[in-house]
């Protein structure tokens, strides 16, 4: 398919532009996606999409404004075409004008479906959304700061327990075996043949028939993975063969009897989903959970842009998730400026980049990173903390230097460091006749200390925060990202609910809504392409 142009030259006397440009607010995003599309994203900006020979695709430039204001309305395919077709606020924005030229009246859903998975395979699969951050600093609205935050994404599948995972990778592995699809059914005894999706029909009151349902088909899995051990697997069949071996090892564990059975623990990584197999449990706060993902943002707190989004596992922390957040404004690995950081910088200058965030991300690699770089922690660090209000590890007495801790009772111990930095100072036998042992600890062998690789740049954090000045600037700057968490979760965007299933779907879609977002943003501080470039005006 060969890349499609857009008419650049427009009709003066059509009816539609004529209707819009009079009534239509200069800050509306279909005001400036009109005035601004083939500044933004010509249609030469997707070229590399296309080959050079084949029939037109629909104007690539076209197809992206539909898909922004899209994802800024929450719709389906079908739903967006359809206001495409109709509403004329979204032909001005297309700039196709109305039904009596020679304009593209409309096209069907599957362009759009087309269109992204297009994207998701080219070396650039967020370029949209990278031009409207590039948009926003070359009109001066990108400065050096950066705030940090991330919000739940609820999944769009079900939660599957023990045995629908099992019965669901099974049943997968089966239907893309292949030839050898009848050699795994013979390995399997239980007498289920995989077909349904419900459970089998068994009396689920019975403990003696849970456990059989359970091993017959632990054992029909482990059976049909010993046939596959060692034979040449397409990479649908070795993708479902591992997800089985994944699902059926992660609940389950073998008795003295022989018996498997479901296992007392939780996996630290568990699939939750054979049809979202990316999905994990999260937790927000220790009393707030959800299955699903993480959606991570990064914003100028000024302009409130968005500079940077990212998508991970509903399981993995803030602070893990900050390193791609913070690709776009921090030097590579290997052309860092600083040293090895066992100090945060003091220097505040209009060039140094200070990053803001809440405790999640008061972590020793992330700070350690930030510092490496020449950039200014503005992260909260968590206060060390013990129950029933004994000792914390702040009233312990830390050498790095010379090596050793020292106890509120003036106990000094060396600490035993590890390969990573890390080390574990141990008071022993000291505890057993110390006066203070009720206000220190509980443990039967005494209190430790932990010190971890990066122990000197934490405490040095923390004294840093007690100053009233990094506080008064912490709440003035860190609570606005909260504020654009708010836009993107809006209802009328479709929420916090997935709609698409995969990391890497979910990461472009949300990637769409932070770039919708972006460009209403620009509407609003009139942003207009000059002669010299960008240029706008703050509200």
């Amino acid at each position: 398919m060969t890349l499609g142009r857009a008419d650049r030259q427009g009709d003066l006397l059509d009816d539609i532009t004529r209707f819009c440009d009079q009534t239509l607010k200069e800050t509306s995003i279909y005001s400036f996606l009109h005035r601004e599309r083939d500044h933004l994203f010509p249609d030469e900006f997707f070229a590399d999409l296309f080959t050079g020979t084949g029939r037109r695709s629909v104007p690539p430039s076209v197809v992206a404004t539909v898909m922004v204001l899209q994802r800024l309305e929450g719709l389906s395919d079908r739903e967006a075409v359809e206001r495409f077709t109709f509403d004329t606020r979204w032909r001005y924005a297309a700039s196709v004008g109305g039904y009596d030229g020679e304009g593209r009246w409309s096209f069907v859903h599957t362009v759009l479906v087309e269109m992204r998975e297009r994207l998701r395979n080219s070396d650039r699969p967020d370029r949209v959304f990278e031009v409207t951050r590039e948009t926003a600093a070359a009109a001066g609205l990108v400065g050096r700061k950066r705030v940090l935050d991330s919000t739940p994404l609820y999944d769009a599948v079900a939660t599957m327990d023990t045995i629908t995972l099992i019965r669901s990778a099974l049943r997968n592995l089966l239907a893309v075996a292949g030839d050898m699809e009848a050699e795994l059914r013979a390995a399997c005894t239980s007498g289920d043949e995989y077909a349904s999706t419900g459970k089998p029909g068994i009396d689920w009151d019975d403990t003696a028939a849970r456990e059989a349902l359970i091993d017959t088909r632990a054992r029909d899995a482990r059976a049909c993975l010993a046939v596959l051990d060692g034979q040449a697997l397409g990479d649908e069949a070795k993708q479902a063969a591992e997800l089985l071996a994944a699902v059926t090892g992660q609940d389950l564990e073998q008795g003295e009897d022989g018996v498997f059975r479901i296992a007392r623990r939780v996996a630290k990584d568990r699939i939750i989903s054979t049809v979202d197999s990316d999905a994990r449990h999260g937790h927000k706060t220790s009393a707030r959970g959800f299955d699903g993902y993480k959606g991570h943002i990064s914003i100028d707190p000024d302009s409130e842009i968005i500079t940077a989004t990212a998508v991970t596992a509903g399981n993995i922390g803030d602070a893990d998730g900050a390193g791609e957040l913070l690709d776009e404004c921090l030097p590579p690995d290997n052309d860092v400026i600083g040293d090895t950081g066992v100090a945060p910088r003091e220097s505040d200058t209009a060039d140094q980049l200070s990053v803001y965030g809440d405790c999640a991300y008061g972590a020793g690699e992330l700070l350690a990173r930030l510092d490496t770089a020449g950039a200014r922690p503005m992260a909260k660090v968590q206060r060390p903390v013990n129950t029933n209000g004994r000792f914390t590890k702040e009233r312990f007495t830390i050498d790095l230097n010379g090596g050793t801790v020292s106890c509120p009772n003036n106990i000094t111990t060396a600490i035993a460091f590890s390969k990573d930095g890390g080390g574990v100072a141990s008071f022993g036998l000291a505890c057993r006749t110390c006066p203070l042992r009720e206000q220190c600890t509980a443990s039967a062998d005494g209190r430790s200390i932990k010190v971890g690789p990066h122990e000197a740049l934490l405490a040095a954090e923390r004294e840093r925060q007690k100053d009233p000045a990094w506080r008064q600037e912490y709440r003035e700057t860190r609570p606005k990202v909260e504020r654009k968490i708010g836009h993107l979760m809006r209802r009328r965007h479709g929420g916090r609910n997935a709609r698409v299933r995969g990391r890497a779907r979910v990461a472009q879609d949300f990637s769409w809504l932070a770039s919708a977002r972006n460009l209403a943003r620009l509407a609003v501080l009139r942003v207009t392409f000059h002669t010299g470039g960008w240029a706008g005006v703050s509200e």
